[in-house]
């Protein structure tokens, strides 16, 4: 063999994550990577796939925020229009589950869990205290979500963007999420790891899972 083709065949060695073979280390890093997002509108799971079940049971999925994440509580947050369909769904059966990706770190989670809607209490206006001015406008609109309208409507006042206002308020609601299960799908060249954790009540319960 030239020795051209030996430097060619030798493996390729590369320093694994420490949550690579550790379930405990895998969890904890899951959670702190959605932490992370909710604080960093650039983070790649900032904005996951939500589900929910429709009317007809069916799933329903959607692009939302994540305004929050809490460990601890087990919880997670988006922000919604009242009037909108995924509300209606959640109080027929509160199931959702939301999918998170990260090209970059090769990692995806799937989290599933209970919805608990917020509206006109201290959680919803907490959180709406907390958004930015241009992002509660949106709340102002006179149309339903989803709604048939004749032609778009008009565009955002660009004198309002950055001013304060509570006009939405009124249309603003809180979907918690109280995460029960947690699956985990880390990509390898030496091999996927994949893994999940149910909540039994008191702690997690993990497994690993074929890839």
């Amino acid at each position: 063999m030239s020795q051209f083709d030996e430097r060619k065949s030798a493996p390729i060695v590369r320093n694994l994550p420490g949550f690579y073979n550790d379930l405990d280390a895998s969890l904890t890093h899951a959670w702190a990577m959605l932490a992370r997002a909710a604080a960093d509108r650039r983070a790649a799971f900032h904005t996951p796939v939500v589900a929910t079940i429709d009317d007809d049971g069916a799933p329903s999925q959607r692009v939302m925020v994540l305004r929050a994440a809490d460990p601890a509580l087990r919880s997670l947050r988006v922000h919604t229009d009242l009037r909108s369909d995924k509300l209606r769904h959640v109080g027929r059966d509160a199931r959702v589950s939301l999918n998170f990706y990260d090209a970059g770190a090769k990692l995806q989670l799937r989290v599933m869990g209970t919805a608990t809607v917020h509206s006109g209490d201290e959680i919803a206006r907490a959180a709406w205290t907390s958004s930015r001015p241009q992002g509660r406008l949106c709340y102002e609109q006179q149309e339903p979500p989803g709604s048939v309208i004749e032609k778009p409507l008009a565009e955002l006042p660009v004198d309002r963007r950055f001013a304060e206002s509570d006009d939405g308020l009124d249309n603003f609601a809180v979907l918690v999420v109280e995460v029960g299960a947690v699956e985990w799908l880390y990509l390898a060249i030496e091999g996927h790891r994949r893994a999940r954790w149910n909540w039994l009540g008191t702690a997690w319960e993990g497994a690993w899972l074929a890839p």
